[in-house]
């Protein structure tokens, strides 16, 4: 079995590649990925850039290209709920896209025609996540993350967010990760360590918080692979 992990920025999976330690490095399609063994699984790392369209397009490389037959997704969020606090994980039970708007048609937000505003994470890995989040003594928490082609530091649009789409925390790839996993039929998981509270200054609390978030993201994804890998 060959298992993805991705993550949008260099900060979230060198931790990874840290831990891996030796890895092959392939150029392809403007962007690098890592492949390695570990635990008896073969992986395929890379950060995909920020936003939907390259995490769509990586997370579709690495499953038709490298031939990825899960994906796990490790990083960071901002909190909408107000019961989340920088460094707390949540694991997606769903994923929607806030940005997405042809409510002119009729349609919710989140809608695509012959699509859906939400789609559902793998339970299987969310299970082992379960394991994972005891043994290392972690409260996880469970809930709808929102993605959408912006980086939100304002009140207002937080809580509309929060609001239509009962999201407890939003980011800029795993809605689109998601989407491309539900067509190809691969299993999928999406975590995300809280580095800011969306509503914060940016440049204060996303910088500070982002490195120490990634961290904890990825240490609880290489567990996860250990798991898979028995």
């Amino acid at each position: 079995m060959k298992l993805a992990i991705m993550g949008a920025m260099p900060e979230e999976i060198s931790p990874i590649l840290e831990k891996i330690g030796s890895y092959k490095t392939t150029e392809y399609a403007g962007n690098k990925y890592y492949e390695a063994t570990y635990c008896g699984v073969d992986l395929v790392l890379a950060y995909s850039k920020i936003g939907k369209v390259f995490s769509t397009l990586t997370a579709a490389t690495m499953i038709e290209h490298f031939g990825a037959e899960k994906l796990l997704f490790s990083g960071v969020a901002g909190a909408v709920s107000p019961d989340l606090k920088v460094g707390d994980l949540v694991v997606a039970t769903k994923l929607s896209q806030h940005d997405l708007d042809i409510t002119a048609f009729g349609h919710p937000y989140g809608y695509v025609p012959e699509g859906s505003v939400y789609v559902d994470a793998d339970k299987g890995l969310i299970e082992i996540s379960k394991s994972v989040a005891a043994e290392m003594g972690l409260h996880v928490k469970e809930g709808i993350i929102a993605t959408g082609d912006q980086f939100v530091a304002n009140e207002e649009r937080k809580n509309w967010i929060g609001s239509t789409f009962n999201a407890d925390a939003l980011e800029m790839e795993g809605g689109s990760v998601a989407v491309v996993c539900n067509a190809l039929n691969i299993p999928f998981f999406i975590l995300r360590a809280i580095s800011d509270a969306a509503d914060m200054d940016a440049s204060f609390s996303f910088d500070e918080f982002l490195e120490s978030s990634a961290k904890i993201s990825a240490e609880f994804v290489m567990k996860m692979v250990e798991k898979i890998g028995k």
